[in-house]
């Protein structure tokens, strides 16, 4: 009898399954892919397959799991949240997105009830991911550098993800991240970290003039910006000197200047151009009193013989 049932190919599923005195019914889900790709403003499909399952109608249920918040995104048979307009139901399970943004990247977990069947619940979690294109970096190039000095660009990009790498270029030619390593640049040197965009020179050369800009690139496309002029000079030691001397000439004329019109008494405050009209000089044994009607001097005493 045994043998017989294993000759059966053509009972049922669930009926060969009692007759051998077990009971298989458990709903189960596979994905075709649990971590997608996609860049920004494209579509994508998120994989949720039911393999095993005895009931006819299970419940669908799409989640969306995103900084540590879960929210609805297909649930009682219609798109929930920013995903609605833009967002369907593709056969059974499985969920297709529109015009996916930035945003959109998260978990989306897939749930699954099927009331009749022994298992009644599964789920798959699948991780979407958006890449985005990097917008033109902002680039700092300082105008005029002298030579030995020390000097650092700057390249800097917000929006790209993943996270962008950078590469700097002087008049069309890539830089290395050490210039000690390639002999093409032994007369510079300069560190450049492609992770921070930022390019380090500890002591200008001249040979390090010319346009400079910088890429920004990921796996979604790249941008550079505007190429922009860094110019080494040489600093004149004998003109700043001559400068200076000529300064401390002219500083030291300006005091010898001034000593000489003070010696002269050009400076010096005369008190007695600024003496009052009302007390005049007295000879001895003279008085004089200034009248109110008269407004001159008129003799108060006689002399003394």
């Amino acid at each position: 009898m045994h043998r017989q049932l294993l000759t059966l190919p053509s009972l049922p599923r669930c009926v060969a399954a009692w007759l051998f005195g077990c009971l298989i019914g458990a709903v189960n889900l596979k994905s075709s892919n649990r971590n997608p790709v996609v860049q920004e403003f494209e579509s994508v499909e998120l994989s949720c397959i039911i393999t095993d399952s005895q009931t006819n109608d299970p419940r669908i249920e799409w989640k969306k799991i995103q900084d540590e918040q879960t929210t609805y995104v297909f649930f009682d048979n219609k798109i929930q949240g920013d995903l609605a307009g833009r967002a369907e139901l593709l056969g059974k399970t499985s969920l297709k997105i529109w015009n996916v943004t930035r945003t959109d990247s998260a978990l989306y977990r897939c749930e699954v009830v099927a009331r009749h069947d022994r298992k009644e619940i599964d789920e798959i979690v699948i991780e979407l991911t958006v890449q985005v294109k990097p917008v033109p970096p902002v680039c700092r190039v300082p105008r005029a550098v002298p030579v030995g000095k020390a000097a650092t660009l700057t390249c800097q990009e917000g929006e790209g993800y993943p996270r962008p790498h950078y590469s700097w270029y002087r008049n069309d030619v890539p830089l290395p991240t050490d210039s000690r390593a390639n002999p093409r640049f032994r007369n510079s040197s300069f560190l450049f970290n492609p992770d921070t965009g930022t390019l380090v020179f500890s002591a200008i050369h001249k040979e390090d003039s010319g346009q400079y800009y910088c890429i920004a690139s990921n796996d979604a496309g790249s941008a550079r910006c505007e190429e922009q002029d860094m110019e080494v000079y040489d600093l004149n030691i004998g003109g700043i000197i001559g400068g200076v001397l000529v300064v401390l000439t002219v500083l030291a004329l300006i005091t010898v200047g001034i000593c000489c019109a003070y010696r002269r008494g050009y400076f010096i405050n005369n008190k007695q151009n600024g003496e009052s009209y009302k007390n005049p000089g007295k000879p001895d044994g003279v008085n004089y009193i200034r009248t109110d009607d008269e407004g001159d001097f008129r003799h108060k005493s006689s002399f003394v013989i």
